[in-house]
C-alpha cells in the first residue's frame, strides 16, 4: 500500500502544481488588462503566500484531527474553484479574489509531506520528502511551458475551425481562459485521484487528543504558543532553529524572482524567454536531485550532511551570480544554488518531521510551511528594494543570510 500511496501523493503534488505553475507567469499580463499598476501586480503575487502562511497551521493542525484525506480532498476541491473564478475574472477585484482563494486552499501541501511522514520510516523519510520535491519540479517545469502552449493563437484556429464556437468566442473575449480552465481541470484530476486512490494515512486511535488541533496563524499567540509547545515535546529541541533555517532559505529562494530577471534584463540584455529558461533549468535539476539521486546521496552521507552541502552550495550560487561574466557562467552559478536548494529543502522537511512528536507532525509540517510562505512573501519585496540599490546587493547580502543556515547544518553535523 505504501508504494502506491506516495506514488498517488506524487501525482496529486505534481497535479497541483502544474496548475500553479500554468497561472503564475500570465498573471503580470492578465492584470494589465484591468490596469492594474506595478503594486498591484505585486498584491497578486503576494496575497496568495499571505493566505497560505495564515492557513498552511490550521489545515496542518486540522489534518492531526480529522485525517490527511478529508483536508486533501477540500484544498484539491477548493483549488479547482480558485481557477474557475481566474478564467472568469471581469476585474482585477475578482483575479485577487481568484489567488486569494487559491492561497487559504492550499494546505495540500503540507498535508502531503504530513502523509509521507505517516506511510514512511525515519530511514526513508528523506526519500519521502525528495518525491514531493520532484513533483515541484516538474510541475514548475511543465506548467510554464503549458501555458505558454494554452495561450498560442493556434489554440482559437483549432478551436474555430473544429466548430467549438464557444471556446472560440471564449478566447477571443479572454485568451487567459483557457489555461485557467485547464489549471481547473488540472485540480479536478487531483480531487479524483485524492478521492478514489489515496487510503487514510492516520489511524483513528492517533486522532482522540483535543488538544493536537492547531487553529492558529502565524500572527496569533497561539501559533507561537504551539510551536513552544512543540519545541518542548521534540527530541532534541531543535524547532527554533529549523523554522529559523525554513524561513531563511524560503527568503533566498524566492528573492530570486524579482531580482534575478532584473539581473538578466540589465547585465546581459536576455529576453523572457531565455529567463525562463534559466528558472526552467532550476525545475530539471530539482527533478534529477529530488526524484532520484537524492536516495543514493541519503544512504552515503546522511541527512544531515546533505542539508549542511545544500546550504553552501545555495549560499555559493547567490553569491556568485553577480559576477557572472557570460550567460553560461551565470547558468553555472544559478545550477550550483539549484542543486543546493534541491538537497536542503526535503532534507530539512524530513528533518523537521523526525524532531517533532509524532503525534503532532502535521501541525509541525504546517508550521514549516507557514514559515517558508512568510519568506515568500519577503523574499520578492526583500530582491526588488536591493535591485534598485545595486544589481549586485540582492545576491551578495542575501547569501549572506542564506549561510545563516550553513550555522544550523554544523551544529546537526555536531550532535
Amino acid at each position: 500500500m505504501k508504494k502506491s500511496a506516495l506514488f498517488t501523493v506524487f501525482l496529486v503534488v505534481l497535479v497541483d502544481l502544474m496548475g500553479f505553475g500554468i497561472v503564475l507567469p500570465l498573471l503580470p499580463f492578465y492584470a494589465s488588462k484591468f490596469g492594474a499598476s506595478a503594486v498591484w501586480i505585486g498584491v497578486l503575487y503576494s496575497v496568495y503566500s499571505l493566505a497560505q502562511l495564515v492557513f498552511s497551521p490550521v489545515w496542518g493542525g486540522i489534518s492531526d484531527k480529522i485525517g490527511r484525506r478529508p483536508i486533501m480532498l477540500l484544498s484539491t476541491f477548493g483549488a479547482m474553484l480558485s481557477y474557475v473564478l481566474f478564467s472568469f475574472s471581469d476585474s482585477l477585484a475578482i483575479l485577487l479574489l481568484s489567488r486569494l482563494l487559491a492561497g487559504i486552499m492550499g494546505g495540500n501541501i503540507s498535508t502531503a509531506q504530513a502523509y509521507v511522514a505517516d506511510v514512511t520510516t525515519h530511514e526513508e523519510r528523506a526519500k519521502g520528502m525528495g518525491l514531493l520535491g520532484a513533483a515541484f519540479g516538474i510541475g514548475f517545469v511543465i506548467g510554464p511551458a503549458a501555458a505558454t502552449v494554452l495561450i498560442h493563437p493556434a489554440f482559437h484556429d483549432f478551436f474555430a475551425k473544429t466548430g467549438l464556437h464557444a471556446f472560440s468566442s471564449l478566447i477571443e473575449q479572454n485568451k487567459y481562459a483557457v489555461p485557467g480552465l485547464f489549471a481547473a481541470l488540472l485540480s479536478f484530476l487531483s480531487f479524483i485521484l485524492v478521492l478514489t486512490k489515496l487510503p487514510e494515512s492516520l489511524e483513528k486511535k492517533a486522532r482522540k487528543d483535543p488538544a493536537r488541533i492547531t487553529k492558529a496563524s502565524i500572527f496569533t499567540k497561539a501559533f507561537w504558543t504551539t510551536l513552544s509547545q512543540q519545541n518542548k515535546t521534540s527530541k532534541h529541541h531543535l524547532m527554533p532553529i529549523f523554522m529559523l533555517s525554513v524561513f531563511l532559505l524560503s527568503v533566498g529562494h524566492s528573492s530570486l524572482y524579482s531580482a534575478f530577471p532584473l539581473f538578466c534584463k540589465k547585465i546581459f540584455d536576455m529576453s523572457p524567454e531565455k529567463v525562463g529558461m534559466q528558472f526552467a533549468l532550476m525545475g530539471v535539476i530539482a527533478v534529477i536531485v529530488q526524484g532520484g539521486l537524492i536516495r543514493i546521496l541519503e544512504k552515503r552521507f546522511g541527512e544531515r550532511r546533505l542539508f549542511l552541502a545544500g546550504c553552501i552550495l545555495m549560499a555559493t550560487g547567490l553569491g556568485l551570480i553577480p559576477f557572472a561574466a557570460s550567460v553560461n557562467m551565470l547558468t553555472v552559478y544559478l545550477s550550483i544554488l539549484a542543486i543546493g536548494a534541491s538537497l536542503n529543502g526535503p532534507t530539512l522537511n524530513s528533518l523537521v518531521s523526525k524532531e517533532s512528536d509524532p503525534s503532532r507532525v502535521g501541525a509541525a509540517m504546517g508550521s514549516s510551511q507557514a514559515f517558508s510562505a512568510l519568506g515568500r512573501v519577503v523574499g520578492p519585496t526583500w530582491g526588488g528594494m536591493l535591485f534598485a540599490a545595486s544589481f549586485k546587493l540582492p545576491f551578495l547580502i542575501t547569501a549572506g543570510i542564506v549561510a545563516i543556515t550553513v550555522l544550523t547544518g554544523l551544529k546537526l553535523n555536531q550532535r
